[in-house]
This record gives C-alpha cells, sequence and structure tokens, in this order.
C-alpha cells in the first residue's frame, strides 16, 4: 500500500512540476515584447543634386534627424507599418559664396565673395532649414521576437513642414570673429515629400533619401532636389 501510495505521489508531483514548468514557458513567450523601433535617430551626408554652375556648395553638408513612431504589426508577419513625426535639419556650405534672403526682390541671389586678398573678411558661410516631418514606413523585420537581432529594412515616406531656416556667415573683422545670421523662410517650399529607405543589422541601418519636389519655390530659387545618406540607430 505504502509502496503504492508513494508511486502515486510521485506521478502526481511531476505531472504537477512539468503542467507548471509549461505554464510558465507559456508565459513567458506571452510577456514576450519586441522592441517596436520607437525611436529612430539619424545623422546624414546632404548635398543638392542639380545644382547649377552659379551655386558652389563645400565641404561636408550634414545633418541631423529624429523620429518617434508607433509600430503596427501585420498580423502575425515579419511586416509592421509605423507612422511617425519628428523633426529634420540640414546644412549646406557655400565655398566663396553667401546666399542673400534680405535682398529686395522675388527670388534670393547667390553672392560671390573675393577672397584673393590678405584684407579679405569673409570666412565661411552656411544655409540651415528645418522640417517638421510624418514618416510613414512598411517595415521588415528577418527576426520579428526580437527586432534588436537581425536583418531589418524600411522603405516609405517622409512629409515634412518647413519651420525654420537661416543662413550663418561667418567674418574676422581686425582679429575679431563676427558671426552674421539672417532668418528666413523666404523661397523655401513649405511641404517637402522624401521618400526613404533603410536596411540594416540589429540596432544600427544605412538610409537615404531623396526629395522629389524642389527645395525652393519655382521661380524664386534654383531648382535643387536634396539627396540626404546617413546611419539610423533604432532599438526602443
Amino acid at each position: 500500500m505504502k509502496k503504492i501510495f508513494s508511486t502515486v505521489s510521485i506521478i502526481v508531483l511531476f505531472t504537477c512540476a512539468n503542467s507548471f514548468a509549461q505554464d510558465k514557458v507559456t508565459i513567458e513567450k506571452e510577456d514576450i515584447k519586441p522592441a517596436r523601433d520607437f525611436i529612430t535617430l539619424s545623422m546624414h551626408y546632404d548635398i543638392w543634386l542639380n545644382t547649377p554652375e552659379e551655386v558652389n556648395i563645400t565641404g561636408f553638408g550634414r545633418g541631423f534627424s529624429g523620429h518617434l513612431s508607433y509600430d503596427f504589426p501585420i498580423k502575425q508577419s515579419h511586416f509592421s507599418f509605423a507612422p511617425g513625426i519628428g523633426i529634420s535639419t540640414s546644412n549646406i556650405y557655400f565655398d566663396k559664396q553667401i546666399l542673400s534672403l534680405n535682398q529686395r526682390g522675388d527670388s534670393m541671389r547667390f553672392i560671390n565673395v573675393d577672397t584673393s586678398g590678405i584684407e579679405s573678411q569673409y570666412k565661411s558661410s552656411k544655409y540651415n532649414y528645418t522640417y517638421l516631418e510624418m514618416p510613414l514606413e512598411l517595415r521588415y523585420f528577418s527576426n520579428k521576437n526580437n527586432r534588436n537581432k537581425g536583418f531589418k529594412m524600411s522603405a516609405g515616406v517622409k512629409v515634412g513642414l518647413l519651420i525654420g531656416a537661416k543662413t550663418r556667415v561667418k567674418h574676422n573683422i581686425i582679429g575679431t570673429s563676427i558671426i552674421e545670421k539672417v532668418n528666413s523662410r523666404r523661397y523655401l517650399a513649405t511641404w517637402r515629400f522624401v521618400p526613404t529607405l533603410r536596411m540594416g543589422y540589429g540596432n544600427f541601418s544605412v538610409f537615404g533619401s531623396y526629395q522629389v519636389n524642389s527645395l525652393f519655390n519655382p521661380g524664386e530659387g534654383p531648382a535643387v532636389y536634396p539627396l540626404s545618406i546617413g546611419i539610423s540607430i533604432s532599438g526602443l
């Protein structure tokens, strides 16, 4: 009788333990919450395509962007759709040239600067513009349970609203560094549309984007199209 009781007890304990282990595994699987890439931070090289000869771009044009997105998985697939909001800023540098935004007239002017003499006061010039953006992305993750690992790729478009633009010119007058800034959104397109492509592994990706409408309003500036290539960090 004691042997039977012991045997039954062992079987009951084993069954309970096995059931508990299975429940624990099920709970752990249900508790897995994959990273949704809520935050994406990017650093990029910026250039204008279709730049006319009278516009002299130099140096390493650079920018930064940051976006918050909410990821909606598409059923049980490896794909998702992610709308969001963010900001992007770009800097373009000019070679011995100043972009004038406060001159009278219906279009902007690019003024060349003579730096041949030792008395030259001009040092550098750049143009900065910033857009509030709404990115819309279709995403693919090879590892849908842990998006911080594995291959990932996304394609989409960013719709941008102009919120600021300025020129920055640096002079050296009698040994003193002088910086002049002009804040103006004149001539720039209020809206922009930028297709994007991003791919990488884990938290790091490379991306490219191209603005399909001209940066400046028709007739008010050159018909240039910004191109950005950079690195993105995501994973939260």
